[in-house]
């Protein structure tokens, strides 16, 4: 029976009367708001390539991060010991950093709070998976891939499993908790035909157990996945270059979304009016056929969370509707100064972090249109189905993207593989120029991890096959 069991003040050492009391050297006049955030995270890593483990890691940590708020000015420390003491000096650090005078405030008597959802209910027992067992699922895999082709020269395949425990405290009173598991399977395959080298990759994962890999023999799907993309590469011909349509495959090619238009749909970028779309809620920023979510609420996915950061219960936020910007993804922070919705978006990577307003899994809603019809309505273009790593400019929207899988499209048939093909352009222009959208939304596998600020957190992303009447294809290729 999957079980979820809300964490409490115990399990880190303190207690109700502790938190108050040191929430009380935060929360002094001009602080708008305070929290402290306590984390214990174990993180396992086991690597294989060639046949042999070269990474067997396990990580453990645990701390508390202090917030105050005054104003726009966030003040922040944290500490690496769990100790009355040290959760004092650090709280008297961040209400100093806050530039607060030090004058008593009255903190509300602290009351656990219940989340009235298990977004991830894995069975307690998988945690318990031994590195053994691990090698074991990695030499399987390493085996899968070598029998789709005699080609396949190498294979490196990694398992990542983290199972955190989170509180959040603040001085509303309010002290809620969550138990996050996360894992993810990365494999890379290395095809070699006449000297000939390509590299395929593929995985999945999510806030799932161990077992779940295994389930539907998901490990075998990845492995021959990742070696069916390097057999491909190996015959792929040089990329075109030049203005073109270009569709967009389902599911992972939904990175680009996150992108080049997610980020500018952060609070933070739009409150300091630093996004392209800045001021421009109501307006019309993209094809009526498109309608874009973020959404933390999946179960199982990767970027899901039963609460935030802030311990805000994550949500289904709507940014784009058919075309208009309906709104941004916010943390307390920035949806207190800017007057709009807390959409349960504030993140960090951990207790050493500040809080940003980040996505959770953010996708296009699907349309009406058949694939395959989109695909015959493109006299000549490029088909993208996937992509490695990109480049975006928040202020301008411009993007720089890599597809590590394409194909020509000639006569509205998919016809060459393609290598080398970049994506260049603008995100908000990108949206305007969106002709059709399938109806087949897909959502990734589970392996999307964002960056800002020097943070990272896991996310997912999404896309239906998409249309795009003209873009900037960056190959070695003349059109």
């Amino acid at each position: 029976m999957p079980s979820h069991t809300t964490p409490a003040l115990a399990q880190f050492g303190f207690t109700d009367g502790e938190v108050q009391q040191a929430l009380a050297r935060v929360k002094v006049r001009d602080v708008d708001y305070a929290d402290l955030y306590f984390e214990a995270s174990r993180g396992e890593s086991v690597a294989m390539e060639e046949g042999l483990v070269k990474r067997a890691t396990t990580s453990i940590s645990q701390g508390v991060g202090v917030r105050a708020i005054a104003g726009e000015k966030t003040g922040f420390a944290y500490s690496d010991e769990l100790t009355k003491k040290d959760l004092e000096l650090a709280a008297d650090a961040a209400r100093y950093i806050a530039a607060s005078p030090q004058q008593s405030g009255p903190v509300p008597v602290a009351q656990q709070g219940k989340l009235n959802r298990n977004l991830y209910p894995i069975v307690e027992n998988d945690r318990a998976v031994s590195t053994e067992e691990r090698v074991a699922l990695l030499n399987l895999i390493d085996a899968e891939a070598r029998l789709y082709d005699p080609r396949i020269k190498n294979v490196m395949a990694s398992i990542n499993m983290e199972h955190k425990v989170v509180l959040v405290a603040n001085h509303e009173g309010r002290i809620v908790g969550d138990i996050q598991p996360l894992a993810r399977l990365q494999i890379t395959c290395i095809a070699e035909e006449n000297g000939n080298r390509q590299i395929g990759s593929y995985g999945g994962g999510g806030r799932i157990g161990f077992e779940w890999f295994k389930d539907e023999e998901r490990f075998k799907r990845y492995a021959k996945e990742a070696a069916r993309q390097a057999i491909l590469n190996l015959h792929a011909v040089d990329a075109p270059a030049g203005v073109m349509p270009v569709v967009l495959g389902g599911g992972w090619p939904g990175i680009l979304l996150h992108e080049a238009i997610g980020h500018g749909l952060e609070a933070d970028f739009n409150r300091r009016k630093t996004s392209a779309f800045s001021d421009r809620i109501g307006r019309r920023v993209a094809s009526e056929l498109c309608t874009i979510v973020d959404d933390g609420t999946i179960p199982y996915r990767r970027g899901s969370l039963n609460m935030d950061d802030e311990g805000t219960p994550t949500s289904r936020t709507v940014l784009i509707e058919n075309g208009i910007l309906r709104g941004y993804i916010t943390d307390r922070l920035n949806a207190r100064l800017m007057g709009i919705p807390l959409t349960g978006n504030g993140r960090r990577e951990s207790y050493q972090s500040v809080v940003l307003p980040r996505m959770t899994n953010t996708f296009m809603l699907a349309g009406q249109d058949d694939p395959q019809t989109i695909l015959r309505s493109v006299k000549r273009g490029l088909y993208a189905v996937s992509f490695g790593g990109g480049q975006v400019d928040i202020t301008s929207g411009k993007f720089v993207f890599s597809a590590s899988e394409a194909y020509l499209i000639e006569d509205g048939r998919v016809t060459k593989p393609v290598k080398g093909a970049t994506l260049i352009g603008n995100g908000p222009d990108v949206l305007t120029k969106v002709s059709r959208v399938g109806h087949d939304m897909q959502l990734d596998e589970g392996v999307g991890t964002c960056g800002k600020e020097g943070q990272s957190v896991p996310v997912g992303v999404g896309l239906p096959t998409i249309l795009v009447d003209e873009l900037t294809v960056g190959g070695t290729q003349a059109s």
